[in-house]
């Protein structure tokens, strides 16, 4: 039986998407006022008729991009680990994993290396520590990812992912247990109960 894991939010999908859905909210929204002056004015129907539409139709898009910014996860399961998107639900087997390791967002991306856009979101998260997955090959072709996936899900061309989440240290936990053994690691309560016991002196 397949063991799931807990979820883990990505960090990345909803700093990205919570810098641009505030732009396109006003720009949606002025359209939709603009439309309403050309109304309020009597000239052309279709103008304004135009106008209303295509700030609508951005309008919905903002505020889908505001229901769907917290809904992108990873999930190790016991033989492969789920990564999920909006867009892009994706299934890795373990046997594609090479290895794994962890690493500052500054060291994976010096400010030197980025500019525009990325430069200012590796800003808010330089501190924050990153698990590299190592892959012997993407299940889905790199052209496909880049589609559906953050530049900063990618440090170079080689095949990897960047996984970042609040927890690291307990997802790469998670992660390598069910990986090499398919169970889940032990709590940490019970290991300091364990460590306690074990300090006790035993009966003869």
């Amino acid at each position: 039986m397949v063991r799931a894991g807990r979820r883990y939010s990505l960090v990345i999908y909803p700093i990205v998407i919570n810098r641009w859905w505030p732009e396109i909210l006003t720009l949606g929204l002025a359209l939709l006022g603009l439309a309403w002056v050309i109304q309020w004015k009597g000239l052309e129907q279709w103008r304004w008729l135009t106008l209303g539409v295509i700030g609508g139709l951005i309008l919905l898009i903002s505020l889908f991009m505001i229901i769907i910014r917290k809904n992108a996860y990873v999930q190790p399961f016991s033989d492969h680990l789920r990564l999920v998107t909006p867009f892009l639900r994706l299934n890795i087997s373990y046997k594609r994993i090479r290895q794994t390791s962890s690493s500052t967002m500054a060291g994976l991306f010096p400010p030197s290396s980025v500019s525009g856009w990325k430069k200012e979101v590796i800003r808010s998260v330089a501190k924050k520590t990153a698990v590299v997955i190592e892959l012997n090959a993407y299940p889905v072709s790199r052209a496909a990812l880049n589609f559906f996936l953050s530049p900063l899900f990618f440090k170079d061309k080689t095949p990897h992912l960047l996984i970042l989440v609040d927890d690291w240290m307990r997802f790469s936990s998670e992660l390598e247990s069910l990986r090499v053994g398919g169970t889940e690691p032990i709590p940490d309560q019970i290991r300091r109960d364990t460590s306690i016991l074990s300090k006790l002196p035993r009966s003869k």
